[in-house]
């Protein structure tokens, strides 16, 4: 079935309002996208909405509805949210899309990748590595965050390629889709805690430690629920909450285990190596663009 957006600048408009009100008048779905596409949002914190400050709005309408009715629709549904009339007036515009198979769309730029010496990433569908050595984590694009193409998470993947996990247990804080986990898993780990906030993140670990056989060895829960200990600590979330969570993380690391932290910019680097800094005695940065990683070792 064929589609067009309506696509128009968010302004000041509220974004849940605004949700509400195109949805009313037979949008199909509702769409926010950064316009300058240089200011990356991860993952928000519980009831948080993070949107950019350059944010464009796309609303999704079925073909068969009249594009100009629906055009004046929207920008009366925009007039109505703000005082002093529509904001979307000669700024909105209508465009095609194309009818697609979209997951294959997005899968056709998935591609089988390395991290560090062993560690590999690849789609279900992607032949075996040639190294006969090669620890491959099979996973897709889906529910959650997390394949490995972003820095934040390719850091981490190398430092546990790094790391010898034989038998040693695991916390995965904020899986999103369990890749770390599931990784760990097959460097050796024999447990892991994933821990996240979004149900659907702990859905995504669940699926994606069966494709890879590990199901057995991993146990998923709320962040609410009490953290075991554990040789190594993973977080890739955000820097605030990293911050917040140093003496629950730090509680939770064994003596003489590894801390791994990212979803930081370089930036926010020194703020959270001080939160941390009390409890481990060998602290360093890893950095990929302007992404970094925080490695840490907890003293005995």
């Amino acid at each position: 079935m064929p589609f067009y957006e309506i696509e128009f600048p968010l302004g000041s408009l509220s974004p849940d309002a605004l949700d509400d009100a195109l949805l009313e008048i037979g949008a199909l779905s509702v769409t926010y996208v950064d316009n300058a596409d240089d200011e990356p949002v991860l993952e928000p914190r519980p009831g948080e909405v993070r949107l950019w400050r350059d944010t464009l709005v796309r609303a999704l309408f079925d073909q068969t509805s009249d594009p100009l009715l629906n055009l004046h629709k929207v920008q009366s549904a925009c007039g109505a949210l703000v005082a002093g009339g529509s904001l979307v007036a000669g700024t909105a515009r209508v465009r095609a899309v194309a009818d697609q198979a979209w997951e294959r769309v997005w899968l056709s730029g998935w591609k089988s990748m390395r991290f560090g010496r062993r560690l590999w990433v690849c789609p279900t569908t992607a032949p075996l590595p040639e190294d006969p050595e090669a620890v491959v984590v099979r996973l897709d694009p889906g529910l959650a965050f997390g394949t490995g193409s972003h820095p934040t998470t390719a850091l981490c993947l190398q430092i546990l390629d790094s790391l010898t996990l034989t038998g040693r247990s695991i916390i995965d804080y904020g899986c999103g889709s369990g890749i770390l986990g599931v990784a760990a898993l097959k460097l050796g780990a024999s447990s892991v805690t994933a821990v996240d906030i979004d149900p659907q993140a702990l859905i995504a670990t669940r699926d994606n430690a069966a494709r890879n056989q590990v199901a057995a060895s991993i146990t998923v829960q709320d962040a609410d629920a009490d953290l075991p200990g554990a040789y190594c600590v993973l977080a890739n979330i955000l820097a605030g909450p990293l911050i917040e969570l140093a003496p629950r993380l730090t509680a939770a690391c064994e003596r003489g285990g590894h801390l791994v932290l990212s979803g930081l910019l370089r930036t926010q680097a020194y703020a959270v190596k001080a939160a941390y800094a009390g409890g481990f005695d060998k602290v360093q940065v890893a950095s990929q663009d302007d992404w970094c990683c925080i490695y840490a070792r907890r003293g005995t």
